[in-house]
């Protein structure tokens, strides 16, 4: 049975006189109109606007691999549009250097002293959503770049450090398609990304859809509904709502789970694995659960949060071997059977 835990956001008195269920109810609310003006322009993919909201909501950033022409930029814009975020979107190619995304130093004249001088110009990594598309075309000194911009909110240029507006979100794509010239990102790299999300073709109606509203002389128009206050307001909310220490140590057991020689590890995980994840995957399934829970309405996550977000956090972390390969056996399999056989904490 999953241990009871007091109904109540931490160190919420920094709110003044908003208690708890304002909050919770606020925080649902504004992110129903916040999925309502996304509706606008895509249609359809409830399940990846979900997770990228969850992702937001809980401070991570999010790798989303799927095909071109799913609307992958467009639902990113819309998410930026709709909050009065600042977006950049950066094409990662193979010539594209580090400089060109974090920015770099160029000498100016001083008007008033006729002098030269070095100026810092911003690089597009100064937004609040930054989506860097395809960014496994580029090499790994420029994918590099972005390590210290996600983990730390900061950029050093010079032996300057320049702090990154709150709040920070990076949606990067890949096309799981086209594997020729490109440059796989490194697990270091992949570790910073707190979920992996597949997206997947339309169904045969939301195509129609597609085809019908996007072939007309109308254009959908996103509105403001909320700014970058209130996502900072949000995210303060999942940090200090309460999780009760089961549904902790349930996520530590998956992450446990993933590892070949860990005791706790299952039949496939020993046989198809040949790395299992690391610590940062037990604090982002505690995240995402939280920040799922708050989403739905509840306060506290469960068991069934968990699971929800435990494939998004995992799928990324765990390297199949060989054998996976030779018999035919996916990650999305090997995930599946772990969630099922791992019992939960009594």
């Amino acid at each position: 049975m999953e241990q009871p835990v007091e109904q109540k956001l931490e160190n919420s008195s920094k709110f003044g006189s908003i208690n708890e269920a304002q909050l919770i109810e606020r925080l649902h609310k504004g992110l129903l109109k916040l999925k309502h003006q996304i509706h606008k322009t895509i249609i359809g993919q409830d399940s990846v606007i979900d997770s990228m909201l969850c992702c937001m909501l809980a401070g991570g950033h999010c790798i989303v691999q799927g095909v071109p022409g799913l609307a992958k930029t467009l639902m990113v814009h819309s998410v930026a549009d709709s909050m009065n975020l600042a977006f950049n979107r950066i094409q990662f190619t193979p010539d594209l250097m580090p400089s060109d995304i974090t920015g770099a130093d160029i000498i100016q004249r001083d008007p008033q002293s006729k002098k030269r001088k070095y100026e810092f110009v911003h690089g597009p990594i100064f937004a609040n959503v930054v989506l860097a598309d395809e960014i496994n075309r580029t090499p790994p000194k420029t994918q590099a770049a972005l390590l210290q911009a996600m983990q730390e909110r900061e950029v050093t240029i010079s032996g300057r450090t320049y702090k990154l507006p709150e709040p920070f979100f990076v949606l990067a794509t890949q096309n799981p398609i086209e594997q020729e010239g490109t440059y796989p990102l490194p697990e270091a790299a992949l570790d910073r990304f707190m979920f992996m999300i597949y997206i997947d073709y339309p169904s045969a109606k939301e195509e129609h859809l597609i085809v019908k509203q996007t072939t007309t002389g109308k254009k959908s128009i996103v509105q403001s509904v909320l700014d970058k206050n209130d996502m900072i307001l949000f995210q303060e909310i999942v940090r200090m709502a309460p999780v009760s220490e089961t549904v902790i140590a349930y996520c530590i057991n998956l992450a446990r789970a993933t590892r070949p020689t860990s005791r706790r590890s299952t039949g496939m995980v020993k046989k198809y694995l040949k790395w299992g994840a690391g610590p940062r995957a037990g604090q982002f399934m505690t995240l995402g659960a939280k920040a799922r829970a708050l989403i739905n309405g509840r306060i506290t996550p469960s068991f069934e949060d968990v699971k929800a977000v435990s494939k998004l956090v995992l799928r990324h972390r765990v390297i199949p071997n060989f054998n996976a390969e030779a018999d035919g056996i996916s990650v999305e399999g090997i995930l599946d059977d772990l969630v099922h056989q791992v019992p939960l904490p009594k």
